[in-house]
């Protein structure tokens, strides 16, 4: 056999998806699967994120591997977080069976946690790929992240049949949301819902301000609120009894849990995580790697993980915008939160 007749070895790409889920993560892997086998690549897919790389759960894909998924919430590919993958152990297990696939670019699709994986392996030499998916959407680097939107539409609904029954009640409804450490979902929940208050980790929680605001509400002829609170800014149960002590209404508390994070994707999810997925593969083809897959200014692009910056902010105007259309009192100064201890103690 001559040179030139020798076989060019396909390239090798493994996708994989970690984290909390996110609506969405599904067509991200449709798009890179197909995209990427008819630019003559081999797609593995990874079943349960890093400790499925570590167990060498690689399955190959094919074009019917991805079928009939764009409508599905979740993953196919499932999802499960880590912590072997930070041990030298599992690390070095899950570089050794990269290695024994020949795989030549890994695209991780998830949060921060995912992220930081995916620079990880970087750092060790493997060229990867980060698409940010997730309902809180705190991912530094980017607009918007895989999953926000819809997460934001199922919240919607939630709080929409929450407030036909403390209409007819005349009650007060404290409806707490995932986010973490972060009132992203919550805020612009609060926003799309028209909630007279929001409780976000990013800002301290002046009890004494809600309940003023809500006996205001009352006598300015309303009889129900609905109070949005992030789970990691403060105990919604103890706001609850706060706000039965201090004012004559009765509160109550529902909590979302993982509700947000499933569901068919909307519209714009989908078409989303098709662009990032095709991106994606635009990326490897041109070997543009080790970058997360980002939205700017209402574009995709790519960004090194060097100059992903820092999480993004509340939005001050924002903020007062959710306070004017309560017809609250906007504070006089809008005072971040202490971060010292990961979490307020306000109560």
């Amino acid at each position: 056999m001559s040179k030139g007749d020798k076989c060019v070895r396909k390239k090798r790409i493994a996708v994989l998806t970690s984290g909390g889920g996110a609506p969405g993560m599904n067509t991200a892997i449709r798009s890179l699967t197909r995209k990427g086998l008819y630019n003559n690549l081999e797609v593995f897919g990874v079943f349960h994120g890093y400790e499925g790389m570590i167990d060498g759960e690689f399955v190959p894909f094919d074009e019917r591997s991805v079928a009939g998924i764009i409508k599905e919430g979740g993953s196919i590919l499932k999802i499960a977080r880590s912590d072997r993958f930070d041990s030298l152990a599992g690390f070095t297990k899950a570089l050794g069976n990269l290695k024994e696939l020949r795989i030549d670019a890994v695209v991780s699709i998830g949060d921060n946690k995912a992220l930081a994986n995916a620079e990880k392996l970087s750092a060790a030499g493997v060229a990867t790929i980060a698409i940010p998916a997730t309902a809180s959407n705190d991912i530094p680097g980017t607009e918007y992240t895989l999953g926000f939107d819809t997460a934001l539409n199922t919240i919607l609904q939630a709080v929409n049949k929450i407030r036909d029954t403390v209409s007819s009640c005349d009650r007060v409804a404290i409806v707490e949301i995932v986010g973490g450490f972060s009132g992203q979902l919550t805020f612009m929940a609060a926003l799309a819902s028209g909630a007279e208050a929001v409780l976000i980790p990013e800002r301290k929680i002046d009890v004494e301000a809600l309940c003023d605001n809500l006996l205001k509400s009352s006598q300015r002829g309303k009889l129900y609120s609905i109070v949005l609170v992030t789970e990691g800014a403060a105990d919604s149960y103890a706001i609850a009894d706060e706000i039965a002590a201090r004012t004559p209404f009765t509160a109550r508390v529902t909590v979302l849990g993982h509700t947000p994070r499933g569901g068919a994707p909307s519209a714009m999810d989908s078409i989303t995580g098709s662009h990032m997925g095709a991106l994606a593969i635009d990326c490897i083809l041109a070997d543009k790697v080790n970058v997360m897959i980002a939205m700017r200014k209402q574009e995709l692009t790519a960004v090194p993980y060097g100059e992903l910056g820092s999480r993004p902010g509340i939005d001050p105007s924002l903020e007062e915008l959710i306070s004017i259309l309560a017809l609250n009192e906007v504070p006089s100064q809008l005072e971040a939160g202490d971060y010292s201890h990961g979490i307020y103690h306000t109560i």
